[in-house]
């Protein structure tokens, strides 16, 4: 038995839903459209597996059939950030070379300008959270720019438990040998109440430091 897939079987019970999470990257899009006055928002989980780019959460112009669509990885702006980790913003997208037209098309809604942060978390890139077409009443500032950041660190922490809430929930689907043994016991630690679910805690925590060696 791996130590990553105990660690991840550990993670069923306490991690929360897959739902939970992606509702939690919906109000990131929905706020940050809300507050840069954006025609749309959206953020991609990087499928490593796969080498592409799914729509995870959008809110604005193609929210209704976006999430869950895939591109390749390295397509477009977002594909550029993802690979080079470096925000980027681009007031002009008419002439940039950087931009998929075509496949900005074939969403149904093609930006003018956009801004894009990656998501990163430890040593990953995640994805990338993507802000269309900001009104630009000025140049972009650097305190526009922090304010991006706050919202990429935010998303990528809902995108690391994501992640790990799927990896999680295909343990506890899997239901069988050591890995689902340990899964569900602390799926059923997390449904205890008050001290009994403390106490509970405090287990998976001290099964955690072993598995850590500290």
């Amino acid at each position: 038995m791996s130590e990553d897939r105990l660690r991840a079987a550990v993670a069923a019970g306490v991690l929360g839903s897959e739902e939970s999470h992606r509702a939690l990257l919906q109000s990131i899009v929905q706020v940050a459209r809300a507050i840069f006055s954006a025609k749309a928002s959206s953020i991609f989980l990087h499928d490593a597996e796969a080498d592409e780019l799914v729509f995870e959460a959008v809110a604005g112009e193609g929210s209704e059939s976006l999430v869950g669509t895939r591109i390749p990885s390295s397509t477009g702006v977002a594909g550029w950030v993802l690979v080079t980790r470096q925000p980027l913003v681009i007031e002009d997208l008419t002439n940039d070379p950087r931009f998929a037209r075509e496949t900005a098309e074939s969403t149904g809604y093609v930006p003018k300008g956009l801004m894009a942060v990656p998501l990163l978390h430890e040593d990953n890139a995640l994805g990338v959270l993507n802000v269309l077409d900001r009104p630009q009443r000025s140049k972009f500032s650097l305190a526009e720019m922090d304010l991006l950041g706050l919202f990429a660190n935010q998303a990528a922490i809902a995108l690391d438990l994501l992640v790990h809430a799927r990896e999680a929930a295909g343990i506890l689907a899997g239901g069988d040998g050591d890995l689902g043994v340990v899964a569900r016991v602390a799926a059923s630690l997390d449904a205890l109440e008050d001290e009994r679910r403390e106490a509970g805690m405090r287990l998976l925590q001290d099964l955690e430091r072993v598995l850590r060696n500290d």
